[in-house]
């Protein structure tokens, strides 16, 4: 039940934004992270919050909803920890000290060309960014449904690159915000919602997983994404 709850959602969030006219490039955004206007004004806002300021070293998601936000980091000076598209690759880091184009480098493109592959091994990520379909003021995040979001944060807590502290943010337009999201126990909660226009700290109403929950993933998806087969093989690996 849970399931179609949030598939609807989602259909409704994406109508929504296509219908109002705020939904931008890529599109149609159904199926994506959606990019939306004024994605820009809100990496703008994200550098007021003093979680951003104080951060060194920041994680953020690949979708272009928060290029900006990357973008942004890398000229603030902050390393920038980078989910590869559907994790297949791992993790990019990028040092801003060895990048002349920011702009370049957060884009997807840029990012293989201008950082290096990392296991995350002795780094500390001091803020995550994720991208989201829809969220709610108690923390509530629901993404596009692959469940790459919540995975990227399961294997940054597993490998102890963040902790139950570490500060979860996502960027999305005012319309994305809704009164609630149904949440599973795999479900990474958000603690500040940043639109265009403010910062919303949530009420932490849904507690943050632990780390992997392998009994819930499929077979076929050490395959498709090899460092988790690393996890699963030697839990020292990537310590």
């Amino acid at each position: 039940m849970v399931l179609i709850d949030k598939q609807a959602l989602r259909e409704r969030i994406w109508r929504e934004l296509e219908a109002k006219g705020v939904a931008t490039f890529p599109k149609p955004v159904r199926g994506r992270i959606p990019n939306f206007m004024d994605s820009a004004k809100a990496a703008a806002t994200l550098r007021s919050l003093p979680a951003y300021v104080r951060a060194k070293t920041i994680f953020v998601n690949p979708d272009s909803a928060q290029l900006a936000v990357r973008e942004l980091a890398l000229r603030d000076g902050k390393r920038l920890v980078m989910a590869t598209p559907k994790l297949r690759e791992g993790f990019i880091l990028l040092d801003p000290a060895k990048i002349k184009n920011p702009k370049e480098a957060a884009s997807i493109r840029g990012a293989f060309k201008h950082g290096s592959k990392t296991s995350l091994r002795e780094i500390k990520v001091d803020l995550v960014v994720e991208g989201s379909v829809a969220v709610d003021r108690g923390g509530g995040r629901l993404g596009k449904s692959g469940g790459f979001g919540d995975l990227e944060f399961a294997i940054l807590r597993e490998i102890g690159a963040i902790t139950a502290d570490t500060p979860v943010v996502t960027t999305v337009h005012p319309i994305q915000i809704v009164n609630e999201v149904p949440m599973s126990e795999h479900d990474a909660p958000v603690d500040f919602i940043v639109t265009p226009d403010r910062i919303i700290e949530t009420s932490h109403a849904c507690p943050k997983p632990l780390g992997i929950i392998w009994k819930l993933l499929p077979s076929d998806v050490f395959k498709l994404i090899p460092i988790l087969a690393e996890l699963r093989k030697n839990d020292d690996c990537w310590l």
